[in-house]
């Protein structure tokens, strides 16, 4: 994929400087460069240079086994959801009376068992919002 055409040409990075620095130094300028929003070792120091902010970013580990399980929960509620409209359709297509009687008994029976899940993910997502609220 080509690089964006800048149309302002005053912003156009035309002029090289080149520096040299010690290894401990560039692995420092490196770290600074994973850890924000830099994708270039000349980025963070042209930042560094002209005084802008470098913005850090977070990755906040003890969110992960929280956001593994609301992944998991969610892919299972589509699963399930899938199978109500499977259901929903069967019994719409239906002929006659016993037919239909048996796919809403099938679908109420579905229904049933997205109530824990959506109870595990509600009490999940109250947890994530108190950890939200305490750090503001």
């Amino acid at each position: 994929m080509p690089k964006k055409k800048i149309k302002d040409q005053e912003q156009v990075l035309t002029n090289p400087i080149v520096i040299r620095v010690t290894l401990n130094e560039f692995n420092k300028l490196e770290k600074v460069r994973k850890e924000s929003d830099c994708r270039s070792i000349g980025e963070v120091v042209r930042k560094i240079l002209l005084k802008q902010p470098i913005t850090y970013l977070h990755k906040d580990i003890s969110m992960n086994g929280p956001m593994e399980e609301l992944a998991l929960i969610r892919k299972e509620i589509k699963a399930i959801g899938i199978n109500i409209n499977q259901q929903t359709h069967r019994f719409h297509t239906s002929q006659n009376e016993a037919e239909r009687a048996f796919f809403a008994l099938k679908t109420a029976s579905v229904y049933k068992q997205m109530e824990p899940k959506l109870e595990h993910l509600l009490s999940i997502v109250s947890k994530l919002a108190e950890k939200w609220l305490q750090r503001s």
